[in-house]
């Protein structure tokens, strides 16, 4: 009878399967809690009890997080803030096989790959599998994140705000249709830009852009002095309905488009080349000045181009109310639109989502990875000086600001 042969257990295995295994873990799981202690009362500038003047922040509760190390996997317990978002350092950098692994459980569950394939994948990069209890506790852990973030509250006062959406396929009841994912960012009182939300519905009707308007609102949102979006007659009511007072800046890019459909080709570079002067006066009170003469050329070969130009002119012009340090930015959706191209390179993995809640998933995810690039980042978007002419009230009336105040 031959005798079956045993693998040979490492003392490594031995010992972390042993009580010994049990002391060790423990103390690891004491050392990461004084950490994330530690830097959360960083974060906010107050330790966990103390009380002082100097703090920026408050702790709401904790959220369980489970973390595979060499020792095993350990419980944690992450603190969450009433303000902003807090994530420990620590677990921050990962090795690259462990990257891939989240990497892959997390494209297979957006994607509604089978736990059994999600386990072969991960075979096929070099892992020892995983089992149904663990994907499910690592897809909770990122509805949980994101769900955190989409609903945290919005403390800052945000004085710009661009609003645009972007179009995925998504399967539901038994067919696949394309859904409108509408985003907000914007830039606060000290400069700097922020996600402010996203949501996902069938389309771009008035009543779905209102009630996000409404949740933003309803989650703080608050001091908003412009918005910046294309011309989408849903979008421009909610704007009018929910922030009440609020300029609404129409997206110069996608204006100009709408303008060449009403020019005929051979006169398009002549009234285009006409239209940018408008654009480079030095201020508003100039620019209104300079459009009516434009208006004047163009009719003559364009009448219904020179119409529209003239009924879009507080609209298009809008954004030079503002400092001028600002009109780069402002005039248009770009700011956005260069983030939502981004989306798109990342979603067009997926293809087809199984449901609308993954999508949501995904692209909350993405958004909330940039966000935390913006508010690490050293330089703010607008300086604290130009932001000042509009938060401060110190700005002068629209036809005496000049591009010559730069600076």
């Amino acid at each position: 009878m031959t005798e079956e042969i045993v693998p040979h257990e490492s003392l490594e295995g031995q010992i972390l399967k042993g009580p010994d295994g049990d002391f060790l873990r423990e103390s690891m799981k004491k050392l990461l809690t004084e950490i994330m202690q530690s830097e959360v009362a960083a974060q906010i500038g107050a330790a966990l009890y103390e009380r002082t003047s100097e703090r920026l922040g408050h702790r709401n509760g904790y959220r369980d997080r489970t973390w595979e190390t060499r020792l095993g996997e350990i419980d944690l317990k992450v603190p969450r803030l009433r303000q902003g978002t807090y994530f420990p350092s620590f677990l921050e950098p990962r090795r690259r096989a462990e990257r891939a692994l989240v990497s892959v459980v997390q494209e297979a569950y957006v994607s509604g790959v089978s736990t059994r394939a999600v386990d072969d994948l991960v075979v096929a990069l070099g892992g020892t599998g995983i089992d149904k209890s663990r994907v499910s506790r690592m897809c909770a852990e990122l509805d949980e994140q994101a769900e955190e973030f989409r609903s945290r509250t919005l403390d800052e006062e945000v004085v710009y705000v661009w609003l645009d959406a972007i179009y995925e396929k998504v399967r539901e009841g038994g067919r696949v249709r394309s859904m409108a994912g509408v985003i907000a960012i914007g830039v606060t009182a000290q400069g700097r830009r922020t996600v402010l939300g996203l949501d996902i519905g069938h389309a771009e009707s008035f009543g779905f852009w209102r009630d996000f308007l409404r949740s933003l609102v309803k989650r703080g949102l608050k001091g908003v002095q412009l918005v910046i979006s294309d011309a989408h007659e849903g979008l421009r009511k909610a704007v009018e309905e929910v922030l009440v007072g609020a300029t609404w800046q129409r997206c110069r890019v996608h204006a100009m488009r709408s303008l060449m459909t009403h020019v005929p080709k051979n006169h398009q570079a002549m009234v285009l080349a006409a239209v940018k002067t408008i654009f480079v006066q030095e201020s508003l009170a100039e620019a209104k000045k300079h459009l009516k003469e434009v208006v004047k050329a163009v009719k003559v070969k364009c009448p219904k181009a020179a119409e529209m130009l003239l009924e879009m002119a507080d609209d298009v012009l809008a954004h030079m109310a503002f400092p001028p340090e600002h009109w780069r930015q402002l005039h248009s959706t770009n700011t956005l639109e260069r983030l939502n191209r981004e989306i798109r390179r990342r979603t067009r993995v997926v293809g087809i989502f199984p449901n609308r809640k993954s999508a949501l998933r995904l692209m909350t995810h993405l958004l909330s990875e940039q966000d935390d690039e913006w508010q690490a980042a050293e330089k703010a978007y607008f300086s604290q000086r130009s932001m000042a002419k509009v938060t401060d009230s110190v700005l002068p009336p629209p036809d005496m600001i000049r591009v010559s105040a730069m600076g």
